[in-house]
């Protein structure tokens, strides 16, 4: 009688091993773990229309810059431009604020200095920094209290973008 029941046991066994197990669904969070394929996304220029007869509100009016860039002070730009700005800018893809590649496309020179020099009064007053407040979720650029010559600097290096 215990072989029986032995070989009934085992053979019970042998049959529960080939069945599939059943998962069953629960409610609730479910992760799905695969692998999917990105493609990397350009920059994408931001929704603010074009306006290179803005100058922006703020000291700087009527700047023009030569034709050649002088690249000692761009130099001084970039150095500054990487202390202070990348955090939220990068060259050429949008992060909390605008990518700047090409700025001079789209602002005028005094509209850009105005904006490094002064973000808080331009948010307040400009419309243009006010449409690009909203387009990046309400960032506000933070004041950096840069001098002239760092203002002047960083808008040179930018030239070289």
């Amino acid at each position: 009688m215990k072989k029986l029941l032995s070989v009934l046991a085992l053979g019970a066994l042998l049959a529960s091993c080939g069945e599939e197990k059943k998962e069953e669904k629960k409610g609730g969070f479910e992760m799905n773990r695969t692998k999917t394929e990105t493609k990397a996304v350009e920059a994408k220029s931001e929704g603010v229309p074009v306006d290179m007869d803005n100058q922006g509100v703020g000291p700087y009016k009527d700047i023009s810059f030569d034709a050649d860039i002088n690249a000692e002070l761009a130099t001084a730009g970039e150095a500054k431009f990487k202390a202070v700005c990348t955090a939220c800018h990068m060259v050429d893809k949008r992060l909390i604020g605008p990518a700047l590649k090409g700025v001079y496309e789209r602002r005028s020179p005094a509209w850009v200095m105005n904006m490094i020099a002064n973000p808080d009064k331009m948010l307040k007053e400009d419309p243009i920094a006010k449409a690009l407040l909203k387009e990046y979720n309400n960032a506000i650029m933070l004041n950096q209290n840069l001098s002239d010559e760092d203002t002047r600097a960083v808008a040179e290096y930018l030239r070289t973008l």
